[in-house]
Order: structure tokens, then C-alpha cells, then sequence
């Protein structure tokens, strides 16, 4: 924050035939650049047009601000009306320098302790402000919200056949999320899915049913979605099943911009969360001037004119008022704000499940696997488990194959080495499927798990994706009785001794039926890190499954 006092103009670069647009005598010129709009200052040595407050003044404190492009024209008419205030009736003199960035990305900067900080950030919501700590300190808020937007879902009338809460309005469509580690709405829409549990009590598995799917499908993509208007398109065309979680306001600007495109925004029953435009300090210095300015310009989004330029956006005030014409979806009911550690677990989660796997799975074909449960064998069950899991993996996800009882591969091995680890192409889908339907217990095969367990982890070490999770999901009914083998302490010594925290490999190991030893894959899933699950009804192997991925 310094002294200085300039003349400022307004271009539009989209359109370069067209003459300056002048916002005073002195204004703001707008690059377009890319994604980031940036306001440079230029010009005269005084303010004596009266603008910035006529010789009173003639050295107003400069204040650069960074805000998202969607509020900057509203921004740009509160700091033009204030400019013109100042010096008169206490009102300080300010001349604001404000450039647009998404939200993200100037969290990012602040973290990494980037020199090229502004005084005051707008952030289209309070979540990045916990982010952007640089571990000297976390950027103070001067005022709550400026401005505010709910959370809504667009699309088709015909795809919100349940709309009684996110999760369900997900489940039954195709969400098409802008990336959550990226954008605000992206991120929000997680967060209401986790913040209206407080109401719902869905369990986890309920959560991680729609989540993991999701994640892996979106996290393949070459690149997240970030363009909100492209994926209204999407969601306007015939047929489409696709259902975008957006703010209020992007969903109005759009339907002005293209009221033929059949689209609607609901708000799920459970209530929502929304974009709050907090005014933020983040200069290192001075920062009680600049939260003052930062406040004063606060009081200016309250006055007439930019409340109009900021409901004309289609914004709504700090409060959450309806918006005027019937635009948008009415009252709202606010679902509580997570918290600190809940976004940072939310968006943890998302970004560790939204990662590309490397996995080999391992499949018990023991004798025990003969046995019947309501009518299938436990081997039909699992290959059924198995293959509906297949599913789950996103083309750009990598995945083999091995059986395993006591002595069937080479060399009397307890392994069978069916299909190496590929990528999942239509052709390595069918390999594995097709592996997987001829697969039969082997009459009084025992269950060779310790030796498999160790020669899988040393299997996908050496293949290993350093781009990816690498991990061995192993699937069994019994406990190891290979008696040829080194019992559970020296397995486990074993494992870890193999090891290796720059290249891990972990275990996922499913255990199903009432022979499964729970305390057995635990110590061989966490000698690697790994975890195990036990579904004692065999018909929960598809939600086992399910959380298998949920905790890799």
C-alpha cells in the first residue's frame, strides 16, 4: 500500500476496433490476458479533476486488489464512486489498482509466499483463505462478504428425478464437476455434500458410493473442467443426462445469455452452501491501513450504485436477499459452513481418489471358495464383486491379474500370474474379464497367502508408476494355511523390510465370509501401509470394494 496518484482508462481487448471505454476523465484500463484480467495505472500527476477528491486528494494511499473476474465490474463501480468521495466528511482517500485472478490460484501464490502479494484479496469464497497460509500467518478477513451466490445444480428438468438432498440428485445423473481443487463451485459442491450429513446422517458407504466413481472418472481427464458456460452447453444439449453444480449466478448470466437452452436450477432439499466474497488483507504491511480501506470500500458495495451493478450481475447481497425479476431459485436454506479441517480433508480426499491407480489384484482360488452362500459360491460372488469393481476404473487406470492357493504356479509358487499390469483399454478390460469367468476353486487348494502377498508387493515395485497409487487389492475367504510358508510375525518382518516410503506399494486386502482372519490382513495390509476390510455376508463385497478405493 503506497502513495501515488494516477490517471487510469478502461480498454476492451476482446474487440480492437472499438474505441476506449472511459469509466471518468481518469480511469482503469482492463487487459484481457489469458484467464487473468489485469488493471494497470497510468497517467497524470494529480487528481485535480476531482475525481479522487479534487487537491484534497491530490496523494491518495494506492491499494492493489485482487478479485475473480465475475466481480470485477461491480468492484470497478464502488472504487470509481468511493474515489470520488474521498478527502470529504472523513471519507479516506484511496485510488485502487484491481486485477482479476481465480481464487485458487492467488491462494496458491499467498502459500508459496509469493513477492507479488496485493493489500486486499476477494476471493470468490471464504474456503481459499484457510489455504493460503504461508506458515507465518493466515490472511485476516475486514469484511465477511461483499456480495453472495448459493450453490445450485442446472440441467435438464428430466434429470432431477431426486432432489431430496446433493447426494441423491449426484447419484441419479451425470455430475459434471468444475474442478474441485481449482474453483470454488467445484469445491462447494463436495463441501455440501459432506455439510448436509449433519441432517441426513448418510453413512459413509452411502457417500463413498457415488464419490469414488466420480473422482476416478473425473481425475482421468487430461484436464479438469473449468469453463462453467461449457458445461451448461453440455447440459443443454438433447439427450443430455449431465447435471452441473454451479453458483446461482452463473446459471442466471447464462439463461439471459441463451434463454432458449431448456435448462433449469434447482437447490436440493437439504439446503446449500455459497460463493460469500469475503474482502480480505493479505499485505504484509501496513495492514490496519489497508484493512481500513479494505472496510471503506465494504461500505461502498452498499451504496446505490454498486448495488444495482452487482444485482444487475446477478449477485445477491452479503444477506443472501432473493434476486429481483424472479431470476434464480428464490429463498435458500443455508447448510452449515465446514470448517478449516473439513475442507482440507474434503479436498484431500478428492485429490488423493481422483489420482490414477496401478494395481494388481489378487484373487483366492482356494477350496474354501466352493462353499455356498444364498445359492452362489463364494468364488461367483467374488468374481462378481471383482468384475462390477472392473467398472469403477477409469480407462487411464492400470490393472493385472493373479490367483493364488497353495502350489499352483511355477516352480510350486502359491501365485498364478494371469495378466500383467496395462492400462485399461477395451482389450485389457475384456483380458481380465474373461480371465475372471473361467476362474473355478481349486478342490483342497489351501490358501497361500503369505507368499503371494510378499511376491505381489515386490511385482508391482518393479512395474512401479511413480504417477499413479500403487496398490494390491487382494482378495480372499480364509486365513493362509500353506504350512511350507514362514508364519504371520516373520511375513510381516518381511514387508516391512521391502518397504520403500519413496516407491510405496500398499495392500488393500478384502477379506469376506466367516473364516477370514480380520487380525491377519490387518498386520499384512499396515506392514505396507495398506488397509483391510472384512465383509462377513459376501454380498457386500461391491461396497467393500467401494471403500477399498475410498481409503487407498
Amino acid at each position: 500500500m503506497g502513495k501515488h496518484s494516477s490517471a487510469v482508462t478502461r480498454s476492451n481487448t476482446s474487440n480492437n476496433n472499438r474505441r476506449p471505454v472511459y469509466i471518468t476523465a481518469v480511469g482503469l484500463l482492463v487487459l484481457a490476458i489469458g484467464g487473468v484480467f489485469v488493471v494497470r495505472s497510468f497517467g497524470s500527476e494529480s487528481g485535480a479533476d476531482g475525481i479522487l477528491g479534487g487537491k484534497a486528494c491530490d496523494d491518495p494511499a494506492q491499494v492493489k486488489l485482487t478479485t475473480t473476474p465475475e466481480l470485477q465490474p461491480s468492484l470497478e463501480t464502488a472504487a470509481k464512486s468511493l474515489a470520488t468521495k474521498g478527502g470529504k466528511n472523513g471519507v479516506p482517500c484511496l485510488q485502487f489498482t484491481i486485477t482479476a485472478t481465480p481464487a485458487a490460484s492467488v491462494a496458491r501464490d499467498l502459500a508459496n509466499g509469493s513477492d507479488n502479494r496485493p493489500d486486499l484479496w476477494i476471493p470468490d469464497s471464504s474456503l481459499w483463505i484457510s489455504q493460503a497460509d504461508d506458515g507465518e500467518s493466515v490472511p485476516s478477513i475486514a469484511v465477511p462478504s461483499i456480495a453472495s451466490s448459493p450453490m445450485v445444480l442446472v440441467g435438464k428438468n428430466t434429470n432431477f428425478a431426486d432432489t431430496s438432498s446433493w447426494l441423491r440428485a449426484f447419484a441419479g445423473a451425470r455430475p459434471a464437476l468444475l474442478d474441485p481443487l481449482g474453483t470454488s463451485p467445484g469445491a462447494l459442491s463436495l463441501l455440501a455434500i459432506q455439510a448436509e450429513r449433519q441432517k441426513t446422517s448418510t453413512p459413509d458407504t452411502a457417500v463413498n458410493g457415488v464419490i469414488v466413481p466420480l473422482a476416478q472418472t473425473l481425475g482421468s481427464m487430461a484436464k479438469p473442467y473449468t469453463d462453467v458456460n461449457a458445461l451448461f452447453g453440455r447440459a443443454a444439449q438433447d439427450g443430455s443426462t449431465v447435471i452441473v453444480p454451479a453458483s446461482e449466478q452463473a446459471f442466471v448470466k447464462y439463461q439471459e445469455e441463451h434463454p432458449e437452452g431448456g435448462l433449469k436450477a434447482i437447490m436440493p432439499a437439504t439446503g446449500t452452501l455459497s460463493l460469500d466474497y469475503p474482502i480480505v488483507v493479505t499485505a504484509k504491511a501496513d495492514t490496519t491501513k489497508v484493512s481500513e480501506a479494505g472496510k471503506a470500500l465494504g461500505a461502498e458495495m452498499l451504496e446505490d450504485a454498486a448495488s444495482q451493478s452487482r444485482e444487475q450481475a446477478g449477485f445477491r447481497d452479503q444477506l443472501l436477499g432473493q434476486l429481483s425479476g424472479g431470476r434464480g431459485v428464490g429463498e435458500v436454506d443455508q447448510l452449515p459452513k465446514p470448517n478449516g479441517d473439513t475442507i482440507e480433508r474434503t479436498l484431500g480426499n478428492w485429490s488423493r481418489l481422483s489420482l490414477s491407480t496401478h494395481s494388481l489384484a489378487v484373487i483366492d482360488v482356494s477350496g474354501s471358495m466352493s462353499e455356498m452362500v444364498n445359492g452362489k459360491t463364494r468364488m461367483q460372488l467374488t468374481i462378481e464383486a471383482a468384475t462390477e469393481g472392473l467398472k469403477l476404473f477409469p480407462d487411464t487406470a492400470s490393472l493385472g491379474l493373479w490367483t493364488f492357493s497353495s502350489n499352483i504356479g511355477n516352480a510350486g509358487a502359491d501365485y498364478n500370474k494371469l495378466v500383467p499390469i496395462k492400462p485399461l483399454s477395451a482389450k485389457q478390460r475384456q483380458t481380465i474379464g474373461n480371465a475372471l469367468k473361467v476362474q473355478k476353486p481349486i478342490p483342497n487348494g489351501g490358501t497361500g497367502l503369505y507368499e503371494t502377498a510378499i511376491a505381489a508387493v515386490r511385482a508391482v515395485r518393479a512395474d512401479y508408476d511413480a504417477t499413479a497409487i500403487n496398490s494390491i487389492l487382494l482378495f480372499t475367504d480364509g486365513k493362509n494355511d500353506d504350512k511350507g510358508s514362514a508364519d504371520l510375525d516373520a511375513t510381516v518382518r518381511n514387508l516391512q523390510s521391502i518397504t520403500d516410503p519413496d516407491r510405496p506399494v500398499r495392500i488393500i486386502a478384502l477379506g469376506m465370509g466367516p473364516d477370514a482372519n480380520p487380525d491377519e490382513l490387518r498386520r499384512l495390509a499396515q506392514a505396507t501401509g495398506g488397509q483391510s476390510y472384512v465383509a462377513k455376508d459376501p454380498g457386500d463385497l461391491r461396497q467393500v470394494f467401494i471403500d477399498a478405493l475410498q481409503s487407498r
